[in-house]
């Protein structure tokens, strides 16, 4: 059968649930360029309004998953772990848990994003610091993980590519809010990683891009039932976000934050 994008559009816009084959040839036509980026736009838009079951968002995020390279990390000799959060004010907890994880024997391979909304991102932290590489590619990746026992990056092009370029078009066509499409942008960067375990921190309140508790457990549903049903070993915790986490709110602020709670100068007790 000729597979035809604008039916799968059709489908959903008329809030019929897709096949994990259809959303497959999606994906992998959206791609390879045989799929439009205004058919990924339309697409988008009618999941925005008409939502996706449980397992038309297991089969996105696995497509966007095997849109590109999946690592392995056979040759670690220990677990292979990461922790997620959707963000907030003060919010660099990963700056410091990925090394505290990596010195007891836990590897980190942690793919990070930039700022939603109003906050900073841990890749825009990062970015604060003058030579920091934020988008390696995966040969480098995996040396630092081997030898440092972590590395927080950005998306390369081999990673999910299908994600990053559907993220772009979300970002201007005001479908970025979808629980649905939110759970698989940041699922298929994880499973892509090649993880062993992935704990998520579902920030909730008015300093949060989730501003409700509500919508916050909507999203940790979703992301934890979709990254089970993919493979990948998930458990969620929904966290108060009405103030900041750190002293600090900025991103060069919150790097310098970072580095004196490791070296025990200063730890906030939120933060701890």
């Amino acid at each position: 059968m000729v597979f035809l994008p604008q039916e799968v559009i059709a489908k959903k816009r008329d809030g019929h649930a897709l096949s994990t084959d259809e959303i497959a040839e999606f994906i992998h036509g959206f791609t390879h360029g045989t799929v439009s980026h205004a058919r990924a736009a339309a697409l988008a838009m009618a999941v925005y309004f008409n939502d996706m079951t449980m397992q038309e968002r297991v089969a996105l995020t696995t497509a966007m998953r095997d849109s590109g390279t999946v690592l392995d990390w056979f040759d670690l000799d220990g677990p292979v772990a990461d922790k997620h959060s959707t963000g907030g004010v003060g919010d660099n907890v990963s700056l410091m848990l990925a090394p505290i994880l990596a010195a007891i024997g836990i590897y980190v391979p942690m793919i990070s994003g930039r700022g939603l909304g109003h906050t900073g991102g841990t890749l825009d932290k990062f970015d604060a610091i003058p030579g920091y590489t934020t988008s390696p590619d995966n040969a480098l990746f995996r040396k630092v993980v081997q030898e440092a026992g972590c590395a927080i990056i950005g998306q390369t092009a081999d990673l999910a590519p299908a994600d990053k370029t559907l993220y772009a078009i979300r970002d201007v066509t005001g479908t970025v809010e979808s629980i649905s499409l939110i759970t698989a942008s940041i699922l298929s960067k994880k499973l892509a990683a090649g993880l062993g375990a992935l704990i998520l921190d579902v920030k909730t309140g008015s300093g949060a891009f989730m501003p409700t508790l509500e919508k916050s457990r909507d999203l940790a549903q979703s992301s934890v039932s979709v990254a089970n049903g993919a493979g990948l070993k998930t458990s969620a915790l929904i966290t108060d976000m009405n103030e900041p986490l750190a002293s600090a709110a900025g991103n060069g602020l919150e790097v310098r934050n970072a580095v004196d709670f490791l070296t025990g100068k200063h730890q906030d007790a939120r933060l701890r």
